[in-house]
């Protein structure tokens, strides 16, 4: 913290002859400068290692927080007690309920013809096996529509498993192409009698670390047992099935559900100079999934959000609206922390200026997209062009806002999603892997700068952004 206090004040300085020069040169340059306040903003940031030290902390301090259990309360206590140490204006939680899942173990291995063990987890939120587990033929498919095609026939008592390769990419486009296979394939197998579902893992890593993430039931179709396998063990199977075809594979797993939990929604405000009934919402998610610490997915954006935050609360003048910082709750296993955040705060939707939220890692952000009015579209890219100095291009009008916030545009709230470099975020997502070592500091530092710089230009922004754009105008 007092390197943070002395990068501040060098900054201010710095802040005050950049002013100084740019005044100076305006008259002979065409591009207008950047204001004074979002300059400061991004050398701030960029001198600062706040945000790395928020991270670190809660990775060290509390490490892996599943919704609903005791870490998670550990991880509520840490969020509320740092932010009250930052000093924001206002910090307050809200309940959120949420059920309470224990992972169990998961063993499995190939029985024959190759007898040898494999890598797994359980898929969040499946049931256990039978104690003495099960045992059967695999039959294998390329996607979860393959799956859906499929004759009952050759799935009816069988494990299925759904091998489809997640595509690298900068955006992480390839999750959305297979992750259905996670949430939807334990339902699309018992529905043609398979005894369990086992897929390969929604990652584009090569390490034996299987990915966990949550799986979907419905209530008028059988359970059945869920789980991930690591990358190399859904190839040894490939390899397997190549040379037999009648590939017997035993599974055990002790997954239990426990019920329900109350868990937090952790608030932290910048009250605005002049609007601070207005709100520009800066959101991440405080759990994680229980095998890693949490420190990509989603500890990087409580650090963004938080630390971008902190900057705006230390500026000599606050933006008119008020910056809220939502530390979210249970996102892993199904949004909760979001849904229950609408509900709470129904009537101030409409006094929801603008909405963003970090959940992508920390790889550096590229271009920043929105969803604003179509007339305020040009208007709100000339805004935001000073963010250029930071490396971030002005993108489009088709952003969804990530996560929870992914839900406001339907409540007719504008949102931003500033585009990170995704391409290797699939290593490490819902794996052991997901550990402090992945973050780069500098890379964290210039998220905390472009969410700072936004935050301020929309809280002090006199656009008009509504009514936004309708997803299928989107589409």
């Amino acid at each position: 913290m007092k390197h943070y206090r002395m990068s501040l004040l060098a900054s201010l300085l710095a802040a005050n002859l950049f002013g100084c020069q740019v005044q100076s040169s305006n008259t002979h340059n065409a591009p207008q400068a950047a204001p004074a306040p979002v300059a400061l903003l991004q050398q701030q940031a960029l001198a600062s290692d706040l945000g790395y030290s928020l991270v670190e902390s809660l990775t060290v301090e509390v490490g892996p927080r599943l919704a609903g259990s005791d870490k998670d309360l550990v991880a509520v206590e840490w969020a509320e007690s740092k932010l009250r140490e930052l000093g924001f204006d206002r910090v307050y939680k809200e309940a959120v309920q949420v059920p309470v899942w224990n992972r169990g173990e998961a063993k499995a291995s190939i029985v024959a013809p190759f007898p040898q063990p494999l890598v797994i987890t359980a898929l969040g939120g499946s049931v256990g096996t039978p104690e003495a587990g099960i045992q059967a033929g695999i039959v294998r498919f390329d996607s979860l529509a393959a799956l859906q095609a499929a004759n009952e026939a050759e799935v009816a008592g069988k494990i299925v498993f759904i091998d489809q390769k997640t595509e690298r990419h900068i955006t992480g486009e390839g999750y959305g192409k297979s992750v259905g296979g996670r949430s939807q394939g334990a339902v699309e197998a018992a529905k043609k009698g398979a005894v369990a579902l086992v897929i390969r893992s929604i990652g584009t890593d090569h390490d034996r670390m299987p990915h966990t993430g949550m799986m979907h039931y419905q209530d008028d179709i059988s359970r059945i047992p869920a789980a991930a396998m690591s990358a190399p063990d859904a190839d040894l199977v490939d390899a397997m099935l190549a040379r037999d075809p009648h590939v017997v594979l035993s599974l055990k797993m002790s997954p239990s559900s426990q019920g329900f939990a109350t868990s937090y929604n952790v608030i932290a405000e910048v009250t605005g100079s002049s609007k601070p009934e207005e709100i520009v919402l800066l959101g991440a998610h405080l759990d994680s999934w229980d095998q890693g610490t949490g420190a990509i997915d989603d500890g990087a954006g409580v650090a963004i959000v938080t630390a971008a935050a902190k900057l705006i609360q230390d500026l000599p003048q606050k933006p008119a609206r008020t910056v809220r910082v939502v530390l979210f709750a249970a996102e892993e296993i199904g949004l909760l922390g979001g849904k229950a955040y609408i509900q709470a705060h129904k009537q101030e939707l409409a006094k929801h200026y603008m909405a963003a939220e970090s959940d992508f890692g920390a790889g550096k952000i590229y271009r920043m997209d929105v969803n604003v009015a179509a007339t305020a579209l040009d208007e709100v890219k000339a805004l935001a062009a000073p963010m250029a100095n930071n490396g971030v291009a002005f993108g489009d009008n088709g952003a969804s806002g990530g996560s929870e916030v992914s839900m406001l545009p339907a409540q007719g709230v504008p949102v931003a999603s500033p585009r990170q470099d995704g391409t290797d975020y699939f290593d490490y997502h819902h794996t052991p892997n997901d550990t402090l070592d992945k973050i780069d500091a500098a890379a964290l530092a210039q998220n905390i700068a472009a969410y700072a710089q936004f935050a301020y230009l929309m809280a002090d922004s006199r656009l008009q952004l509504r009514p936004i754009l309708s997803q299928d105008a989107q589409e």
